[in-house]
């Protein structure tokens, strides 16, 4: 359960990174609302890691939830922000998720 709940923690990490940056693409009203936004999923998002760390390990829980923050920021970059999506930017990206399914197979808790 602790592991769905870091998985669930990290995809928040990466709405509040969207927030951020649909925030700094609009103006007046609506960026306020998309920094309401970010606060919002920054305080679940903090919350769900310290609940998943109760049961796993910090080294370990920080480094997943930082690394799917980190993968699906990209993702919605490449998608919503017209990021670049060469050869070596998504092969980094799986680099990541290799590496998180390597943490969470050789992990206790």
């Amino acid at each position: 359960m602790h592991w769905i709940i870091l998985f669930v923690a990290g995809f928040f990490e990466a709405a509040f990174a969207l927030c951020l940056g649909m925030a700094h693409e609009t103006k007046g009203k609506t960026s306020v609302y998309w920094l309401i936004a970010f606060l919002i999923t920054l305080a679940i998002s903090m919350i769900l890691l310290y609940i998943a760390t109760q049961k796993i390990p910090i080294g370990t829980a920080y480094a997943v939830w930082t690394g799917i923050g980190a993968v699906t920021t990209a993702i919605v970059g490449i998608i919503l922000f017209k990021e670049p999506a060469g050869f070596w930017r998504l092969f980094f990206i799986f680099t990541l998720i290799a590496s998180i399914v390597g943490l969470k197979a050789v992990s206790q808790g």
